[in-house]
């Protein structure tokens, strides 16, 4: 991580991820904090995409907008075949997904445990 990412806390990252999905258009996103029912990562940011073209766009505006921040992913899976794409900021988690796999998969309902806290994270008019 470069400096601007060292002075950025954990919600400001998510905070700019669930912004540029937004931007992107995405649908459904929901936030899930995972600090108390997982060790691997305190968030998940999940949202979908109305179709595979939009995917890759919702993915890679995440991307830029955070890599202008200074913040880069530790890994990504998916890129290129707008299904599911998973970015992982070792901190959070950034799930943008087809409405197939969306509903097949269910993330919130498999982590139901783990606080819904979108509402700290988006203004309940922004939310698709």
């Amino acid at each position: 991580m470069t400096e601007p990412a060292l002075r950025m806390e954990i919600p400001e990252r998510v905070q700019c991820a669930v912004e540029a999905a937004l931007d992107g258009h995405a649908i459904e996103l929901q936030v899930l904090q995972l600090e108390k029912v997982s060790d691997f990562t305190d968030y998940f940011v999940i949202c979908s995409g109305s179709n595979s073209r939009q995917v890759e766009a919702i993915a890679d505006r995440v991307g830029d907008k955070l890599r202008d921040g200074g913040v880069s992913p530790l890994h990504v899976e998916g890129a290129g075949r707008g299904r599911w794409i998973l970015m992982d900021y070792g901190d959070f988690l950034v799930h943008v997904l087809d409405p197939e796999r969306r509903d097949y998969y269910r993330l919130e309902d498999l982590w139901s445990d783990a606080p819904n806290v979108t509402g700290d994270f988006v203004d309940p008019a922004a939310r698709g």
